[in-house]
């Protein structure tokens, strides 16, 4: 039932290469939208992402970028470059992160304690998920304000990872973005630029999760795509006046209207 539509905007999906970056891409090319996807390890996987939404869609509507969003320099080119190759900016999808695995590949069976992590897997870590959306943001925000219209969305996980035993430096990273969700919010209030908080609701397949992971958590985890009917709908017009809240993917209702399917999934960050 949805009718989402996003031709003329141009959207910026950090980690657009494979999971939930690279659904949330192909998900808003293929409502119309011209999508930049960045990469920093596997820019390789960002470049077929792109070749596969020319076949898909026929049309040039997706650009990989090799950047790393720790880098202030990265993310100032891969705004510049949205704007040259397609004229604006409006949306800004912060995806990009490290998780546990940095750590320890088998955090899931052998949960390290907090000082037991490398100090440079932590600094790596909080760098991607916290420095990294903040620097993006503040390369994109002045040309939102100027158009007095824009999208910021932070890619989330739930409650119970950010405080779960053996998830640090992870967990606490998340809960800092959605801290920094809340305060960007406040701040933009009445600018036409909303910041919104946007999770799976669960375990998800995605390279996050090692192989060593265990089959009944393997048997539970979510596609990736259920966070692209969310998205578009935080990008439309009917998402104005939405800001400073966190929609759960997975209680997205697709059997709905669009509008009634968000009202289900929304709830408001526990900072505001």
């Amino acid at each position: 039932m949805e009718t989402v539509k996003l031709a003329g905007r141009v959207a910026i999906v950090t980690g657009g290469g494979r999971g939930i970056g690279r659904a949330i891409a192909l998900g808003l090319a293929s409502a119309g939208a011209n999508v930049v996807i960045t990469a920093a390890r596997n820019p390789r996987e960002a470049s077929e992402v792109a070749q596969s939404a020319r076949e898909a869609l026929g049309r040039e509507c997706l650009l990989a970028v090799a950047a790393d969003v720790t880098r202030e320099a990265d993310c100032v080119r891969v705004v510049d470059t949205a704007l040259e190759r397609y004229g604006a900016v409006h949306i800004l999808v912060n995806n990009a992160a490290r998780g546990m695995r940095f750590v320890d590949e088998r955090f899931l069976d052998r949960p390290a304690k907090f000082w037991q992590a490398a100090s440079g897997a932590w600094r790596m870590i909080v760098e991607t998920n916290v420095d990294g959306p903040f620097l993006m943001a503040r390369a994109v925000v002045p040309h939102l304000l100027a158009q007095r219209w824009g999208r910021l969305i932070n890619i989330s996980i739930n409650y119970e990872t950010m405080g779960r035993a053996g998830f640090s430096p992870y967990g606490p990273s998340k809960a800092a973005l959605e801290a920094a969700t809340a305060g960007w919010a406040r701040e933009l209030d009445g600018t036409g630029v909303t910041v919104n908080a946007l999770l799976p609701g669960g375990i998800t397949d995605t390279a996050m999760v090692p192989d060593t992971a265990p089959e009944e958590v393997r048997r539970t985890m979510l596609d990736p795509a259920i966070m692209v009917a969310p998205v578009r709908w935080l990008c439309s017009a009917d998402a104005d006046a939405i800001s400073g809240q966190r929609m759960v993917a997975n209680k997205w209702d697709p059997s709905l209207p669009a509008n009634e399917a968000a009202r289900r999934a929304l709830g408001p960050l526990p900072w505001t």
